[in-house]
């Protein structure tokens, strides 16, 4: 069965937070609600509508969710670049012959936008998902392995059975995604292709 490797994009692949910053900026002009945008980009992972729940009543979270997501392309994609690695570990994976796929609690549309413009291609991408519910996309496309940088990519990895490998890239460092259950912990993914090269001999 051919390998497939599944990739979390938000502080995994790419360094999303001066974007995500720049979009709560302008969502807080526009609304005149004070977004701590600073604070809000140090706990990146979870579902934007979990972040915006501490700025907004519950009732306009929805609606703000929406606004978000339409001012996310302006503000958010050209000042968004790629991690260290990020490109080299998609094709380390092609040059196994495998699969790459990203699965992200984004909304999939904007991540797209986001692997076009920095030419990260691959296989297939699934937005909205996050924590255990990206298991359900793993298990669909038969990834064996899960990057990301957040426990809730971990527990993802553990609801798909799949070996979760952590990059110390994002909110969590290495002791604490160790604690959580990540099965290789990784400081980034520079290490990554020699990581899977030894994966491979064993696998």
């Amino acid at each position: 069965m051919a390998l497939t490797v599944g990739f979390d994009l938000d502080m995994t692949l790419i360094d999303s937070r001066p974007g995500i910053r720049a979009t709560y900026e302008k969502l807080s002009a526009e609304t005149g609600v004070a977004i701590d945008a600073a604070l809000a980009v140090t706990r990146l992972g979870p579902p934007l509508e979990e972040e915006l729940a501490y700025w907004f009543p519950a009732g306009r979270v929805p609606e703000m969710a929406d606004r978000y997501r339409a001012m996310y392309p302006e503000y958010a994609i050209h000042g968004t670049p790629a991690l260290p690695g990020a490109a080299e570990a998609i094709a380390a994976v092609h040059a196994r012959g495998g699969r790459a796929i990203v699965v992200t609690a984004k909304y999939q549309p904007n991540a797209k936008l986001h692997l076009d413009r920095l030419g990260l291609r691959p296989d297939a991408l699934i937005g909205s998902l996050w924590a255990e519910e990206k298991a359900t996309a793993l298990r669909e496309h038969g990834a064996t392995v899960y990057v990301g940088d957040h426990i809730g990519d971990v527990r993802g990895a553990a609801a798909a059975g799949a070996h979760s490998v952590a990059v110390a890239t994002g909110p969590y460092d290495a002791a604490a995604l160790t604690e959580a259950g990540a099965g290789t912990v990784l400081p980034d993914l520079t290490h990554f292709p020699g990581w899977l090269d030894g994966y491979g001999a064993t696998d």
